[in-house]
């Protein structure tokens, strides 16, 4: 049976809570969290990143996020939360998905970048 990114996207959202960005900071404050930028470099170049955030683009992440993997990031760990972020939503939902179906039992989506700084979230600004 085929997906459509419409059914992709709603099952991602109804296995990934979406928090606010003043529960992402608190979050972030009490420690043993992660948080991941899904979107390219190129994105994260011209914004910034949540400040602390590690940059794993979308098509990259189940290369990072599995232990088996030579290409394993050693800051995914399943005993940490982990906050997922892209430019709305939608990637970062899919991730958070894909990081639950790799057995990360803690994993929330922030939804958009813009809205963190909006918001007055901490941002590491892009170098160069």
């Amino acid at each position: 049976m085929s997906a459509t990114v419409k059914q992709m996207l709603e099952a991602a959202n109804a296995a990934v809570p979406r928090i606010t960005s003043a529960q992402a900071r608190e979050m972030i404050a009490k420690g043993n969290t992660l948080v991941v930028d899904v979107r390219d470099p190129s994105e994260v170049q011209q914004s910034g990143k949540v400040a602390g955030a590690v940059n794993v683009s979308r098509g990259m992440l189940e290369f990072r996020a599995d232990p088996e993997s030579p290409y394993h990031d050693k800051n995914f760990a399943k005993n940490k939360s982990v906050i997922v972020y892209c430019a709305s939503g939608g990637r970062s939902a899919l991730a958070g998905k894909v990081l639950k179906d790799f057995g990360y039992e803690q994993v929330y989506n922030l939804g958009a970048f813009k809205d963190w700084a909006e918001a007055g979230g901490a941002v590491d600004k892009p170098s160069g």
